[in-house]
């Protein structure tokens, strides 16, 4: 007996590289000890840095866990059955550390919070609010992967791509939005939004208030919504500083019901697993419709409780936010510097777990196919799990994205030292640096299993214990990057 159509489209997007990544390092993952010439996981947007001040907190507040002598009084009150609303103090505390993630220049409503599985799971939700199956909303390329899952696989919302080039650092204009509108107009496709990523995944780069203003201008001229999916609003480390959209919803002429937030913990506090997403709408009609969609994908009431004790305590938000920017810097420092010293650059970035490096000079050919062969080249010979540019839907070959954040700081060195005896490979004296010509590696078959990866929740029985790579050995169905 066959399966639905929903279950078994293609529509998940898991034909692509960047999944495909996943499989290789679930073959081969690196190990300090038991397996040092293993595949490094690079592809995995994670916080790992300030996983220490998260636990001090814990240590010290044992009545924030119902699971503890000190919290069990709190029991029955948090395991009985709750609505999808969702607690009253975590809603409070959510929206208080939404606003000090943005500088504490905007505050927001506890009550226009929606809850959701994750990102993931906000992301479809907020699809399944505003669009028809086959409607469209634009989306700047590159663009995170896994969107084309989130959004289209069981909404069958169609995502229109708006091409961002090099020649402008992949800013996204008024003209190429207004192209792509033309476009799918032209196509007979209704476009019902734009949907932005800011900061960037996978630039790792913030809008500047000038472009947000524009984007907002232009989704009200046109009468669509805008999706601003701002999940790692607290990943900035240097200047300029993030802006948020709603922001700049107060500076220009726009209609509010057209906008709306994704936001969750898994990138600005490094809580991917405990499934945290938001919606957060300034229309009354969508808070009403997500809300009764959330029972799909409700935040446990257990992690609600502990989430709403440790982010109303300023003191620990205040610190975490402000030592968390500061490792987040210090590892990007070590680690661009570290592949500039191989003649290899990236684009300028200021926030995100990721830098988007450049390796055009190492394609034997500028081509789609040219990127896929270095690609395999990365994986087999360097053991290092990066993704390519294509996932992205990047239109110009050569670009990776690789994340710095998931790993200790010996592991960052294990992995440079490889990436300079890959670049360095062939190099005469006086040379840049350079890789190796290569032939076609018959050898690799990267294979998609049935597993479906992507960048949040790790499998707790699979987690490496060695102090020295807090890598996951194998991540089971992860529900977002």
């Amino acid at each position: 007996m066959s399966l639905s159509e929903i279950a078994t489209n293609d529509m998940h997007g898991e034909k692509s590289a960047y999944f495909d990544g996943w499989k290789a390092y679930d073959r081969d993952p690196f190990h300090p000890k038991k397996n040092p010439n293993g595949v490094i996981q690079m592809g995995l947007a994670e916080n790992q840095l300030s996983f220490d001040l998260i636990e001090e907190w814990i240590t010290k507040h044992p009545e924030a866990s119902i699971c503890t002598p000190e919290g069990i009084s709190q029991f029955k009150d948090v395991a009985i059955f709750q609505d999808y609303h969702g607690l009253a103090q975590f809603r409070e505390a959510v929206a208080n550390f939404m606003g000090k993630a943005r500088g504490g220049r905007v505050k927001f409503d506890p009550n226009r919070i929606i809850m959701g599985g994750g990102a993931t799971g906000a992301n479809e939700m907020i699809m399944f609010c505003l669009a028809n199956p086959e409607e469209a909303f634009l989306v700047p390329s590159p663009y995170y992967p896994a969107f084309d899952r989130d959004m289209r696989w069981r909404t069958k919302v169609k995502i229109f791509p708006v091409e961002c080039k090099k020649s402008n650092n992949f800013q996204i204009t008024k003209q190429a939005l207004e192209d792509a509108y033309q476009k799918a107009q032209e196509q007979n496709i209704k476009v019902k939004g734009l949907i932005i990523t800011n900061p960037s995944n996978p630039l790792g780069t913030t809008m500047n208030r000038e472009t947000l203003k524009s984007l907002v201008s232009f989704i009200n001229e046109k009468n669509i919504h805008l999706v601003a999916d701002e999940i790692y609003a607290a990943t900035v480390f240097s200047s300029p500083q993030f802006v948020s959209v709603a922001e700049v919803m107060k500076e220009v002429k726009c209609n509010p019901n057209l906008i709306h937030i994704v936001y969750s913990l898994s990138k600005d506090l490094g809580l991917p697993g405990l499934r945290v997403g938001i919606v957060y709408s300034y229309n009354d009609d969508v808070v009403s419709c997500g809300r009764k969609m959330s029972s799909f994908g409700l935040v446990s009431s257990q992690t609600q409780h502990l989430i709403a004790s440790m982010l109303s305590d300023d003191e620990f938000v205040d610190n975490f936010l402000a030592e968390s920017s500061k490792r987040l810097g210090k590892r990007h420092e070590i680690f661009t510097e570290g592949l500039a010293n191989v003649g290899i650059t990236c684009l300028e970035s200021n926030a995100g777990l990721f830098v988007w490096m450049n390796l055009q000079h190492l394609l034997k050919d500028h081509t789609p196919d040219g990127e896929m062969e270095l690609w395999h080249m990365i994986i087999h010979d360097v053991k290092l799990n990066v993704s390519p540019g294509s996932s992205f839907h990047c239109s110009e070959p050569g670009w990776f994205r690789v994340c710095f954040a998931n790993m200790d700081e010996d592991t960052v060195y294990v992995a440079l030292k490889r990436i300079k005896k890959f670049a360095g490979n062939g190099q005469k004296e006086g040379e840049p640096a350079k890789a190796k010509r290569w032939k076609n590696n018959n050898a690799l078959r990267l294979s998609l299993s049935s597993r479906i990866y992507d960048e949040t929740v790790m499998s707790p029985t699979m987690i490496i214990s060695s102090p020295h790579s807090p890598m996951p050995r194998s991540p089971l169905v992860r529900a977002r990057t």
